[in-house]
């Protein structure tokens, strides 16, 4: 499905039926990024898999890109579902996608988990942003890569640029303390290296009660 929102098409699927869960990809992924969390649709929900801006089947990377269009992307999305509040799953840049959600508009959110999703980015963060390019991937990532985005070379450049590019970017993901204590929602952080492990109590349960036990 694919809605017009803030001067670009957004592509998203809904899979499944029950409670609205809302997931939000990395950056540089895709909303069918849910598929390597979950074997197979979550009993009992309605997954949201949006493309964020500018990944996947979306449009439009043209300027800088910032995460809080992202979130305003999606609390569009959101409105159009007719949805007051969800539950939501943010990865990496997604989950800075939620937190801008969840500082802007408290209510909209009411649970979430945030896997690898910095309040900031540190140093040695920027120094890898600052040297994104095609040739730090190998070429089976290349692959999948394309298998993404499916607005070809072009989109994928942009994507590049736009990864060095918040290497020099500030007052995008700049949650304070007192910013993130307007937040709402019951929340669960977890880092990079806990990503197999939810990787694989979910796939032993194929179902969402961990999921729903650690949203709240």
């Amino acid at each position: 499905m694919v809605l017009e929102i803030n001067g670009i098409e957004l592509h998203y699927e809904i899979i499944g039926e029950g409670e609205p869960l809302l997931w939000l990809h990395g950056f540089m992924g895709a909303g069918s990024d849910w598929k390597y969390i979950f074997r197979q649709p979550p009993d009992g929900y309605r997954l949201i898999a949006p493309d964020m801006r500018g990944h996947g089947a979306s449009t439009s990377l043209a300027g800088a890109y910032t995460f809080r269009q992202s979130a305003g992307d999606i609390a569009a999305l959101l409105r159009h579902l007719r949805l007051d509040s969800v539950k939501a799953i943010g990865l990496s840049g997604g989950g800075i996608t939620l937190l801008h959600l969840a500082t802007a508009t408290p209510s909209l959110i009411t649970s979430m988990v945030l896997i690898s999703a910095p309040p900031y980015f540190p140093q040695q963060a920027r120094a890898i942003q600052r040297q994104s390019s095609q040739a730090t991937l190998s070429e089976p990532e290349m692959q999948l890569m394309r298998q993404r985005h499916t607005h070809g070379a072009r989109q994928i450049d942009q994507l590049f640029a736009c990864a060095r590019a918040l290497a020099d970017s500030y007052d995008d993901v700049n949650f304070t303390p007192p910013y993130l204590s307007t937040i709402t929602a019951d929340t669960r952080l977890f880092s990079a290296t806990a990503i197999r492990s939810i990787q694989c109590r979910l796939r032993s349960t194929c179902t969402m009660a961990f999921v729903a036990r650690i949203c709240g």
